[in-house]
């Protein structure tokens, strides 16, 4: 089974993070779907299920306040997705913390954009390549077309 929602906590001031994620999500087509005034809210892309959410609170009730910069969330889009992302980010006052490219490190097909939130929190959009991709490119390392080392020549 898959994730069903995501959320961030410890948000300081929530009225800054909804300004910072309503932007940087737009070109996601994610908008805020619920907002409990003061304390969170979901946004989504569908109308009717908000899959990631951000709190001013704690995670658990009566808990402490995670430190600032304590998480990381990856949204999955296509690649013209993930610069419109991180130019949209910038604008909204994020930090780059790692421009939109491949990142071979992960795999051959990785190409990703993070951005640090006005909080600290790794946000990243990323692309894993279409299976064309990967099946040339595991049918080419399996019949040695390509060799493993040679990545930049599986796209």
């Amino acid at each position: 089974m898959g994730l069903d929602h995501v959320g961030l906590c410890g948000m300081k001031d929530i009225d800054e993070a909804e300004a910072f994620y309503t932007q940087a999500l737009a070109p996601l087509g994610y908008k805020v779907q619920i907002k409990i005034p003061g304390m969170a809210m979901g946004f989504g892309e569908s109308k009717y299920k908000p899959d990631f959410w951000i709190a001013a609170g704690p995670p658990v009730r009566g808990g402490p306040i995670p430190t600032e910069g304590a998480g990381h969330v990856a949204f999955k889009g296509t690649r013209a997705q993930v610069h419109a992302f991180h130019e949209a980010a910038l604008q909204a006052g994020g930090k780059c913390n790692g421009p939109p490219g491949f990142r071979k490190e992960y795999h051959p097909f990785y190409y990703g954009a993070f951005v640090l939130d006005p909080y600290g929190n790794n946000i990243e959009v990323v692309n894993h390549g279409s299976a064309w991709q990967w099946i040339w490119y595991l049918l080419g390392t399996k019949l040695g077309f390509i060799a493993p080392e040679d990545t930049k020549k599986a796209y």
